[in-house]
């Protein structure tokens, strides 16, 4: 039997959470025994089940955090109940390494209780930069914030290994974090190419209209995406148009108020909110797309992360547009036009420039999968990330194995 490893991720299902069930599976094809402990999530309700081999471990949670009261009781739940399935998966799978998710930058705190009690390695995969997430989205750094850089600066602490998202996140490992060079591996969020590809479009989302302008992914008040709701007032309202749809794909804390900018704007018939939808309407919604959608506002936040929607869209030769943003314009390129100054007025601009321009889209869509050939490779990442685990393993100080199962017939 190979190398037994546990991953707790807080803030998405399994399978839904793509970075994640890419890297189960991928240890699980290099020998692993792989166990998750995630939270429930749309049709995924099981709190056990077996998935292609990886043992899921689910868990409730009371509400999706909007507010420094909610974030406490939300990720203070999970922290319980990823405590008591951690004992749970000790004892019907066993694990001989712990990777960790954030956000939250609390899991360290189970990592190091069987780091303490058994030596077990933690692998720490880090997803998100909580400090400037929060001055992100609150506009301001005080006790918060000093409190975040202190729970990510016991993360790195705790962690043998530490796997970044790109070279910013990287950079951050090694200054705030302290990691050692060697300890510091880059496995970058992108998409399965075997299973990401186009399909046939759902038309009813262009709502008899020419154009669709697309945007997919979970919103939360960081994402801007009421940006791109003021972008479609400029396109409707400002500039007259009258053949431009906008599908927002997806779920998060914000849709209320989404619903509610788009009620106070009269834009009821002109911008669609389709929910939670499986992966198969995901795609064909995606494949409907004309011009895709990144309304992320530029803050130093957003400057440093690799957003999933830029490799997506490339993926399925979707042209977009996005504020100037750092990372985003490493990556994309010539693959998408750029907003100033987080205006969503010439945002909208830029998307209509986009959709009247069918040899400027032609050619947008051309720098992307240019840049998909040097950014997706993910034989690359694959290697990186069992770089990790075998450093991880070798030089986690084990002193022992958190005990075997007596029995796999039932993990109910």
């Amino acid at each position: 039997m190979g190398p037994r490893v546990l991953i707790i991720v807080e803030n998405l299902t399994l399978p839904l959470d793509r970075r994640v069930w890419q890297e189960a599976t991928t240890l699980r094809d290099a020998g692993y025994t792989v166990s998750v402990i995630c939270p429930v999530g749309g049709r995924y309700t099981a709190r056990y089940e077996c998935l292609e081999g990886i043992h899921i471990f689910r868990h409730p949670l009371p509400i999706e955090a909007d507010g420094a009261l909610g974030y406490a009781l939300e990720y203070g739940t999970a922290l319980f109940w990823e405590t008591v399935l951690t004992a749970k998966v000790a004892f019907k799978v066993g694990f001989d390494v712990i990777q960790g998710c954030n956000p939250p930058d609390t899991i360290f705190l189970i990592a190091g209780l069987y780091k303490v009690l058994f030596g077990t390695p933690f692998v720490f995969d880090h997803h998100d930069i909580n400090p400037e997430l929060y001055e992100a989205k609150f506009g301001k750094r005080g006790f918060f914030h000093k409190l975040l850089l202190g729970l990510e600066r016991m993360t790195f602490r705790t962690a043998d290994v530490s796997i970044a998202t790109n070279e910013p996140f990287r950079e951050i490992a090694l200054t705030r974090g302290r990691m050692p060079d060697d300890r510091v591996f880059i496995v970058r969020s992108i998409p399965d190419l075997s299973k990401f590809r186009r399909t046939t479009p759902n038309p009813a989302l262009k709502n008899g209209r020419r154009h669709l302008i697309g945007y997919g992914g979970v919103m939360g008040a960081q994402d801007g995406v009421d940006l791109l709701v003021r972008a479609m007032d400029q396109i409707v309202r400002v500039e007259g148009r009258r053949d431009v749809q906008c599908a927002i794909v997806g779920r998060g804390t914000e849709v209320p108020h989404l619903k509610r900018l788009v009620g106070e704007l009269g834009l009821e018939d002109y911008v669609t909110f389709t929910g939670y939808i499986p992966f198969e309407d995901f795609l064909a919604a995606y494949s409907t797309f004309d011009v895709g959608a990144i309304p992320d506002p530029k803050n130093t936040f957003n400057d440093k992360i690799s957003m999933n929607k830029v490799f997506e869209y490339m993926t399925l030769g979707i042209p977009f547009v996005q504020f100037d943003l750092d990372e985003g314009r490493r990556i994309a390129g010539e693959a998408a036009l750029y907003a100033s100054g987080n205006d969503p007025a010439d945002l909208g601009r830029k998307l209509l420039m986009a959709l009247d321009d069918e040899p400027l889209r032609a050619r947008m869509k051309a720098a992307g999968q240019k840049a998909l050939a040097s950014h997706v490779r993910w034989d690359i990442d694959r290697a990186e990330l069992l770089a990790a685990y075998e450093t991880a393993l070798a030089g986690g100080g084990r002193r022992g194995r958190v005990p075997a199962p007596a029995t796999r017939a039932s993990m109910g």
